[in-house]
């Protein structure tokens, strides 16, 4: 009996392709849409999208219907991003979407509705599997496309979401998906990268914002690149811990105040701001670029410095809480151990970079080999281990 699975049809290239290639292994495809989000003022494409998807269901000769998940999309992640933003942190919905509506409810429906043995999507990952103490272990692979790789995307799933997923393409380059749906006559074998929010599409994030959060005129201070504060504040304090060879590391977090710079301007709301951001904040007459370097929510400040090497740009240290920290392999946690090192990421494209976990008592510290640039909080960290992706969490 043939093996069900349903595919997360979006009306691009990818997961048409990925539908094309399990039909020719075999499977008994069906192709969902997900209708998860409709605005007119943010020229939402849903309904051509979705078009789409289905002209490629009808090519391919297989079943195809769109499923309503509005309330779920906008409960999970629309909010999710109201909150966060309005904590003064940035979060990051693609991953929250894959977490939760991808991998968590479209799966549900897939499995208890359809009765599928699994999905697929058109990530530009790879799964592979092996056993260990009598139990299978799934592992989340690096796609062989390396400017595609969207395994940062997927830092979230667990080893369940892994066993219920397969990723077709994850051994293809997106040339090579092009081409494939050019021989098999997918119209769509061409079509444009969709951009922007997962769902949504491109937005104009303040405009989107205060929607719900209402406008806060605050100031813009800038802080200048040898201030006395990054002197006093770049020191690491060690903490040794009885019994062990190895220690943990703490840096001080740096707290801006208003004094410590001069204000250049004001904004209407520092929850509109993000660390490294460039444009957006309206001021000129500076030889060198002016970056935001931190916000402050309750005094609603921004604070900015002039250059892409202003020190308040960078850090070599980042934390993530107990309770943020995810593993999708479970058998190589730091459980019991000090430290491990890694390769890590903060976000989507990064080059990997060479780093050290260590396992503090209320959490994960990240010390990078080299400084990074812009580490905001509510973005996730990922960490691999070679080519595989084991864990990742929430920068506090």
């Amino acid at each position: 009996m043939k093996k069900i699975v349903v595919v997360a049809l979006s009306g691009g290239v990818d997961s048409s392709v990925a539908a094309l290639i399990l039909k020719k292994r075999g499977y008994k495809v069906i192709g969902l849409f997900m209708h998860n989000w409709e605005d007119p003022v943010f020229n939402c494409t849903w309904e051509k999208d979705s078009i789409d998807a289905m002209l490629s269901a009808y090519k391919l000769n297989i079943p195809f219907q769109i499923i309503e998940m509005k309330n779920e999309y906008k409960k999970y992640v629309i909010n999710y991003m109201y909150e966060e933003y309005e904590k003064g942190k940035t979060p990051n919905p693609d991953i929250v979407c894959n977490r939760i509506i991808k991998f968590n409810l479209f799966l549900k429906i897939a499995i208890n509705s359809l009765g599928a043995d699994c999905i697929a999507t058109g990530h530009y990952v790879r799964k592979k599997e092996f056993i260990k103490n009598n139990k299978k272990i799934y592992r989340l692979l690096i796609g062989k496309d390396l400017n595609k790789d969207q395994s940062y995307f997927l830092c979230q799933l667990n080893q369940y979401q892994l066993e219920k997923s397969i990723f077709p393409i994850g051994d293809f380059t997106k040339k090579e998906v092009r081409k494939i749906a050019k021989l098999n006559g997918l119209y769509n074998a061409f079509k444009k990268e969709s951009q922007g929010l997962c769902f949504v599409g491109k937005i104009q994030l303040p405009k989107f914002l205060q929607r719900k959060i209402n406008p806060k005129k605050g100031k813009i201070i800038c802080i200048d690149s040898n201030s006395d504060i990054y002197k006093k504040n770049n020191q690491i304090i060690h903490f040794y811990k009885k019994k062990l060879d190895n220690f943990s590391y703490l840096k001080k977090k740096i707290y801006y105040k208003e004094s410590d710079g001069k204000l250049i301007g004001h904004h209407n709301g520092a929850y509109l701001f993000t660390k490294g951001q460039r444009k957006g904040i309206s001021i000129g007459g500076f030889k060198k670029a002016l970056f935001v370097i931190d916000t402050d929510i309750k005094t609603n400040i921004v604070y900015t410095g002039l250059g892409i090497n202003h020190p308040g740009l960078y850090s070599k240290y980042l934390f993530i809480k107990d309770n943020d920290v995810h593993w999708i392999r479970n058998d190589i946690i730091l459980n019991g151990k000090n430290k491990m090192n890694v390769f890590c990421r903060i976000r989507h494209r990064q080059p990997l970079q060479k780093s050290i976990l260590h396992n503090l008592k209320n959490g994960i510290l990240i010390e990078f080999y080299e400084s990074q640039r812009a580490i905001t909080e509510g973005q996730f960290a990922a960490w691999y281990i070679n080519k595989e992706l084991i864990g990742s969490g929430i920068i506090s």
